[in-house]
């Protein structure tokens, strides 16, 4: 599942923009292999903040935040070098957007039960009783 598509990209940042990003052979079209893999990453890596809070995959619709975000991230990821201000500063947001979902302070809307996390609680330790205790223990020579 994909939370953004080329034409996503398309309709937030112009065609003219990704055929830059991307036509790395002169056809002076988009290169749908390297928008792909942008949106690929973008997936994982906010996939990897979702984890420990969502069942993934997350059940359609996507949330359109999740939608913006994504096409911020890999409108990112395709420059090559240095991207322009605007790109790099809605990459971080999307990433501070991101970790604060991850940790519980935003949300994305969903109200749906298949997509709370599968469980709230901790790992626990147990043990038997120690081999070495303290009390028992008549020091070091």
């Amino acid at each position: 599942m994909t939370y953004a598509t080329q034409q996503n990209l398309i309709d937030r940042f112009g065609e003219e923009e990704l055929i830059q990003l991307t036509d790395r052979t002169n056809t002076g079209d988009i290169d749908a292999a390297v928008v792909n893999k942008a949106l690929n990453d973008a997936d994982a890596q906010i996939n990897g903040y979702l984890v420990g809070r969502y069942t993934l995959p997350l059940a359609t619709p996507v949330p359109e935040i999740l939608e913006r975000l994504a096409c911020d991230i890999a409108r990112y990821s395709l420059y090559e070098f240095k991207p322009i201000e605007i790109v790099a500063i809605r990459y971080r947001d999307a990433l501070d957007s991101l970790r604060e979902v991850s940790k519980g302070r935003a949300d994305l809307g969903i109200s749906s039960t298949d997509n709370q996390p599968a469980s709230k609680s901790l790992a626990q330790i147990s043990s038997t009783t120690p081999v070495f205790r303290r009390s028992e223990s008549d020091g070091f020579i």
